[in-house]
């Protein structure tokens, strides 16, 4: 009796077959429509917050103050479903729908229970946190106040965050894209209500947030209950096994170590500036952190758009579309990360002025953004290698170059570089543009190494194992 493979069934793309052009912009341009939406959950929250009335800088800066619980709190959404939804279209791709839908219900599980461990650990330890992260008298009592609302809501953020990745990994980037926008309409729509009519300040835009992931998760859990997905939550996978689970959280490890440590990274940056720069320093890091993580969203969302393309075909063994598809992702990243580091270059200022209308904030961040921004330009070619590696299930170099970057590089920086010029806030600035380039170089070189010498013997293995699995489907 024959059956269908998940390209063959509900997917609204083929992923075998399909042109690869055509294939990448149908799944990229949600992908990076809905990380855009999504960063809004955060950046709208501080465009509002930084423009109240007489508290508006302390307020953002109080705020700024809690992004390494925040990235911590996606940072582990990232763990357990950015290394197990490319697993899960490796499957699809030799044909196994079983291992790929108890993937995703393991993941699922595990979802849960680690929201229900942080949710505990915020509301427990957040002030302590807050002050090691750069909390100062004056901004301490913001920051607490979001971030006691918002752990709250780390169910929704999770479910959200983890499970529409493999929303996406099937090919259903529209879905996932629509998911994301239900809560970030929804979002932009509370956050005026609560902070300023009904005078709620920090604590109205954490409400607004976890309102507004809350019904982006029930939406994910619908989509994946319903006839529309291919794969299913279903109880009877839930019970975890480990020979499951363990490399779905090895490959999870380069994602998460890229987020958790922008909690560490937050930490170094923000202590340093407190030391050297004060308050002003740390706010205006702030904006830059901001302007960071949103302008870099299409990168991310084209990696994303790439992925399902990558993995199901690197389960199938089909080489010649992983390089059209790698060489097309690596093309696009480059033009727009060159893109992006001249227009910050040219109009910092302009940026800016999106997060703050104090005029001395405004100056800080108008140099030191020409500064932190200016190794942007080959970072395109850092992350399509690096999540090119996680696509095609390649835990151990991806997890190395995550690690390279910012725990061998940036970090150490932040505070070695002070030690030798006059400025010491230039200093810590300068350390993002250096690693960037070094990191960068360093990636290209051992992603050709790899496609040259380890790559083709693993499309060959997965190219019986596909074939295999399709007779006995057949039979």
């Amino acid at each position: 009796m024959k059956t269908k493979s998940a390209n063959q069934t509900n997917n609204k793309v083929d992923l075998g077959s399909a042109p690869i052009g055509k294939l990448l912009l149908k799944l990229a341009i949600p992908c990076i429509t809905a990380q855009i939406i999504n960063v809004l959950y955060n950046i709208v929250d501080r465009m509002y917050i930084g423009h109240i009335p007489h508290i508006g800088s302390d307020a953002l800066t109080g705020v700024g103050v809690t992004m390494p619980l925040i990235t911590a709190i996606a940072a582990f959404a990232s763990l357990i479903c950015m290394g197990s939804a490319p697993r899960s279209s490796i499957f699809l791709g030799q044909n196994n729908k079983n291992v790929a839908e108890r993937i995703m219900n393991q993941s699922f599980v595990l979802l849960i229970i680690v929201a229900i461990v942080l949710t505990a650990g915020v509301l427990i330890f957040g002030p302590i946190l807050l002050s090691a992260f750069g909390a100062s008298e004056a901004t301490l009592p913001y920051a607490w106040s979001y971030i006691q609302i918002y752990a709250l809501g780390t169910i929704f953020v999770q479910i959200a965050l983890g499970m529409n990745a493999f929303i996406n990994s099937q090919g259903y980037s529209q879905w996932g894209m629509l998911t994301v926008c239900i809560g970030a309409i929804l979002n932009i729509i509370l956050d005026p209500i609560f902070i300023f009519t009904l005078n709620m300040g920090v604590r109205g835009a954490a409400l607004a947030t976890i309102i507004s992931q809350g019904v982006s998760a029930a939406f994910v859990f619908w989509f994946l209950c319903s006839k529309h997905s291919y794969l299913h939550i279903n109880p009877k996978f839930f019970k975890i096994s480990w020979h499951i689970v363990a490399p779905c959280l090895a490959l999870g490890l380069s994602p998460f170590i890229m987020q958790i440590t922008e909690s560490v990274l937050t930490i170094s940056f923000n202590s340093s500036l407190l030391r050297y720069g004060g308050d002003l320093a740390v706010g205006s890091m702030t904006i830059l952190s901001s302007v960071m993580q949103f302008a870099l969203l299409p990168l991310t969302g084209l990696t994303q758009g790439a992925q399902p393309i990558l993995s199901y075909n690197f389960g199938a063994g089909n080489k010649e579309r992983i390089i059209q598809t790698f060489k097309l992702l690596i093309v696009c990243c480059l033009v727009y990360s060159i893109s992006l580091c001249a227009f910050c270059e040219i109009a910092p200022r302009s940026v800016a002025m999106i997060f703050s209308s104090d005029a001395q904030l405004l100056d800080y961040t108008e140099w030191s953004l020409r500064i932190y921004i200016a190794g942007v330009a080959i970072f395109g070619m850092q992350i399509a290698c690096q999540q090119t590696f996680v696509a095609l299930g390649n835990a151990k170099t991806s997890l190395f170059l995550a690690i390279f970057r910012k725990i061998i590089l940036l970090i150490p920086l932040i505070y070695i570089l002070p030690m030798f010029v006059e400025n010491k806030v230039f200093g810590v600035f300068l350390a993002e543009p250096l690693s960037d380039i070094v990191a960068a170089t360093t990636t290209a070189i051992v992603f050709v190494k790899y496609a040259k010498n380890k790559l083709p013997k693993l499309l060959a293995e997965n190219l019986k194992k596909s074939q295999a699995q399709k007779q006995a489907a057949q039979a």
